[in-house]
């Protein structure tokens, strides 16, 4: 105590120094529950477009934000072929609908919707399933889909792609 009265402003600073050093550590959770004895690659096969109306560049952002996923979020190294883990599938369908009609009787708002099959095994887990997920996204009819298309599917794809993730790798 006889400390503190000669210096006073010394535990107000060891307080903001406590302060600052916690706030500096970061902690990130992914919520997956991989056993990296066990599983140590994954496979992902180039998921092609096959949709009937598809957008080009689709294909090629869907499968570099699939890849980008688990390398960031997991420390799977990615395999060209016999992974631990094996993703692969297609693009089967991208759709627009009229999602909301005006009082002149016309469309004022239309949904984009993006529906991926992905076949999905793990030899070493025993896990295989092939399941389909769907996203949408909307947007206002006075709007071109070209001026807001690339917006609409990015967010889609990272709709898709997360819930590719928690099926596959996270413990829900």
């Amino acid at each position: 105590m006889a400390w503190n009265k000669f210096r006073p402003g010394l535990t107000a600073g060891c307080a903001v120094l406590l302060l600052v050093l916690t706030a500096c550590v970061s902690y990130k959770f992914t919520g997956t529950s991989i056993n990296y004895e066990v599983v140590k690659t994954i496979q992902i096969d180039n998921i092609a477009n096959r949709a009937p109306y598809g957008w080009a560049p689709m294909e090629a952002m869907f499968n570099n934000k699939l890849q980008d996923m688990y390398a960031n979020q997991t420390r799977l190294q990615l395999v060209k072929r016999k992974g631990d883990m094996q993703i692969s599938g297609e693009i089967i369908a991208y759709d627009q609908y009229n999602k909301a009609i005006s009082a002149d009787g016309m469309s004022s708002q239309v949904q984009l919707k993006l529906t991926v099959n992905i076949r999905f095994n793990s030899p070493k887990t025993n896990q295989s399933w092939e399941r389909q997920f769907s996203a949408t996204s909307q947007y206002n009819s006075t709007q071109q889909l070209s001026a807001v298309q690339e917006k609409l599917v990015s967010e889609m794809i990272t709709d898709i792609t997360e819930q590719i993730f928690n099926a596959t790798v996270a413990d829900w």
